[in-house]
C-alpha cells in the first residue's frame, strides 16, 4: 500500500519517528490503556482489548516492561479522584 519495501518503509518510518513501527504502536497502546486506567473502572481485560492488545496477559507483559508497574498498581496510583463533595 505503501508502494516501497518493508524495510524501505520502516527506514523512512524511523526517520519520520524515531522508532521502529512496532515500538510506536505499543507506545500508542500503553498511552491508551494508561489513559483509561486512569479515567475508568473498565477491568483490565476490557482495557486490553480497547487498546489493541492480543490479550489481558500480553497488556499486563508490555506495561510493566514499559511503565514498570502493574495495570493495577498503576490504577491505584494516578487514578483521578472524584471531586469532594461540598
Amino acid at each position: 500500500a505503501a508502494a516501497m519495501s518493508p524495510r524501505t518503509f520502516m527506514r523512512h518510518f524511523k526517520a519520520a519517528t524515531g522508532s521502529t513501527p512496532l515500538d510506536w504502536i505499543l507506545r500508542q497502546r500503553i498511552q491508551l490503556a494508561r489513559r483509561l486506567l486512569e479515567t475508568t473502572d473498565l477491568p483490565v481485560e476490557r482495557i486490553a482489548e480497547h487498546a489493541g492488545f492480543g490479550s489481558p496477559v500480553s497488556m499486563r507483559h508490555h506495561f510493566a516492561q514499559r511503565v514498570r508497574t502493574s495495570p493495577q498498581a498503576y490504577r491505584r496510583t494516578f487514578r483521578e479522584s472524584a471531586p469532594a463533595p461540598v
